[in-house]
């Protein structure tokens, strides 16, 4: 039996497919994960999201497997040794700011014991669980990720502004946006 899915991920891609089948919208917990969606969410600012995921394992090689704590201490060379490589996308703003958040990331989980718990506080644990029927009632942005952005700006991110925040929050499971014929909405 064929599965209904959201409209964005056809089946006819393998990656969006598989992407959108064991990722998208599952609740993580993991810090590093959260910083390695945080860094593919950021870079993919004006470009599609099958491009960063077409770059994906480029990116972790790339980033050390997204090793918040080594990113954190990146220097020139290595941000010149990244805005040279090929294999992901070499913008040099983007580039700066995955290490400048690296450190503010550190600084949030010193301040809350973990990024997760400084996130999850937001939704107090628990996913917002939309019921859209169809992927035109799907924002952008809402005042929530309006909230999480201004205070992350004020924290000292940058590249996550409330449209990248919003995005971030429907990849790592603070939002269950799979519109609701989907058969990963139950999940």
């Amino acid at each position: 039996m064929k599965k209904t899915r959201c409209g964005w991920a056809p089946a006819s891609d393998q990656l969006y497919t598989d992407y959108h089948d064991n990722e998208w919208g599952k609740p993580v917990f993991d810090d590093n994960v959260l910083f390695e969606f945080m860094v593919l969410e950021s870079f993919q600012a004006g470009l599609s999201w099958i491009t960063i995921l077409r770059k994906r394992e480029n990116f972790r090689k790339a980033f050390d497997q997204f090793d918040y704590k080594k990113i954190a201490k990146y220097d020139d060379s290595k941000t010149e040794e990244l805005v040279n490589n090929a294999g992901i996308i070499r913008h040099r703003g983007k580039i700066e700011a995955a290490i400048n958040n690296a450190q503010k990331f550190i600084e949030i989980q010193d301040e809350f014991g973990s990024f997760s718990d400084y996130l999850w506080k937001y939704v107090n644990h628990t996913p917002i669980k939309n019921r859209f029927k169809s992927l035109s009632e799907i924002p952008a942005k809402t005042t929530l990720s309006d909230q999480i952005a201004k205070d992350l700006k004020k924290r000292g991110f940058k590249f996550m502004g409330s449209t990248t925040v919003y995005a971030y929050m429907q990849a790592v499971g603070l939002v269950n946006d799979h519109v609701a014929d989907c058969f990963a909405y139950a999940d």
